[in-house]
């Protein structure tokens, strides 16, 4: 069976709408975007979430992190069925979630965003962005971030 492709128009309305909703923290308007199959990936902070449960548990969560999180996409290619956004997210770390004292003021960072789609939904976004350039701007210990959020994974040297 043939895979029908989504036109590159198509699939940056769905990421355009997808920051916008995003940037005004709404979590519903982001979740009719989803394919029910929805993989939401995060390396900077190790998580991946599938199905809409977990990723309205995921969106509430980031936002709760980062209350006044607002991206603008600057640019963007595609291929058939991928499509990938870049841009810039400015967001303000705050709670306890990372195990660290932010400072309060908000960080810019520069994004890419790669989406996959299926069915006129968004089925897949990998975001991507620099932790090491959120905690700084945050006033925060990477070091610190990243053991909250991976454990001690350094281990001993190998000898």
């Amino acid at each position: 069976m043939e895979e029908a492709h989504m036109n590159g128009r198509r699939m940056f309305e769905l990421a355009q709408e997808l920051a916008i909703a995003k940037s005004r923290q709404d979590v519903p308007a982001a979740m009719k975007l989803f394919h029910p199959d929805m993989v939401l990936e995060t390396p900077a902070f190790g998580t991946t979430v599938k199905g809409p449960a977990e990723n309205e548990k995921a969106l509430t969560r980031f936002f709760r992190s980062f209350p006044d999180y607002h991206v603008v996409l600057q640019g963007h290619a595609g291929n058939g069925g991928t499509l990938i956004c870049w841009g810039t997210a400015q967001m303000t770390m705050t709670g306890d979630r990372f195990g660290v004292v932010p400072n309060g003021r908000r960080a810019e960072l520069p994004v890419f965003i790669q989406f996959a789609f299926e069915d006129d939904l968004i089925s897949g976004e990998r975001f991507f962005f620099d932790l090491s350039a959120l905690c700084a701007q945050s006033g925060v210990s990477t070091d610190a971030v990243r053991r909250k959020l991976f454990g001690d994974v350094a281990g001993p040297l190998n000898q």
